[in-house]
């Protein structure tokens, strides 16, 4: 059984097609890198899978339950979003302990996990500061802290290192290492090329909504020319004739631009922030 499969899965808003008959085959203990510019339909994938968008045709299996079912797929999923929600008013520890019991994680496990993640992270000495005095990236390790916590059996990851300084972008792609070790199927949705190149087993490109590539990395590393995910992400988007038309930008390991930007908002994986910082209140997103 895979531990996320879609058949024709598409999202439509109005006359825009989001994601475009998407078929996707992830088997379990995998790193699954989703590539492809800002507008692509990556998130909007992800909100597919994890039963907060809903799909407009087509279908989705997380481990075998169908994303109609949310109360069974929840119990098996994790999500990062980019602004994944945090309580300003609480400090990390109880945010971290609220959603261990949202979680129904006994009591000593939860406090294992907490202690385990806050040290990984660098969180232990401002564990019981409150979040409103969190920077960006200490934000950012609270909020993967709690989507792993429960220990799901699939994580969906988007833009994981967004606001995180080199030292914790390292950790946070050692752990998924970690995680798919451990039989742990993860989805890493992400327009930066290294994080993509150093984690994942197979790589999926999206393009206007379209899985235009499909192949594992030691394929696509050697399968172009200059051996590098760069040159695989232009040459597969070139022979699709979809190059330059529209889209957000892909970064390389150096922070430059790869592909052209829509949007104007240029990520990388350097900790710089882009991002006001801003609270989102806690809603649908947290899963």
């Amino acid at each position: 059984m895979d531990a996320i499969e879609t058949i024709g899965l598409t999202k439509k808003y109005g006359d825009t097609t989001a994601v475009d008959r998407l078929d996707l085959s992830v088997s379990a203990g995998t790193v699954y890198g989703l590539l492809g510019p800002n507008g692509s339909g990556k998130t909007t994938t992800m909100r597919m899978l994890t039963t907060l968008t809903e799909p407009t045709d087509g279908e989705a299996y997380i481990m075998g339950d169908s994303v109609e079912n949310r109360e069974a797929v929840v119990e098996h999923i994790g999500y990062l979003s980019e602004e994944s929600p945090l309580y300003d008013e609480l400090t990390a520890r109880e945010q971290l302990e609220y959603i261990a019991d949202l979680r129904d994680i006994p009591d000593e496990t939860a406090e294992e996990r907490i202690e385990d993640y806050l040290s990984r992270f660098g969180l232990s000495d401002a564990a019981d500061d409150r979040i409103s005095t969190y920077s960006k990236g200490m934000r950012r390790k609270t909020s993967i802290t709690q989507t792993l916590l429960h220990d799901p059996d699939v994580v969906f990851l988007d833009e994981p290192t967004s606001g995180l300084d080199p030292r914790a972008a390292r950790t946070v792609r050692k752990l998924i290492g970690e995680l798919s070790d451990r039989e742990m199927t993860v989805l890493v949705s992400t327009h930066i090329l290294p994080v993509i190149e150093k984690v994942a087993d197979e790589v999926g490109v999206l393009q206007d909504g379209v899985l235009v590539a499909e192949v594992g990395t030691d394929e696509l590393k050697h399968g172009a020319e200059g051996g590098s995910l760069e040159d695989v992400f232009l040459e597969v988007t070139t022979e699709m004739g979809v190059s330059g038309e529209g889209g957000g930008n892909v970064v390389d390991g150096d922070g430059a631009v790869v592909d052209d930007e829509r949007d104007g908002e240029v990520g990388d994986d350097s900790g710089n922030d882009n991002s006001d910082g801003d609270t989102h209140e806690q809603d649908e997103g947290a899963v």
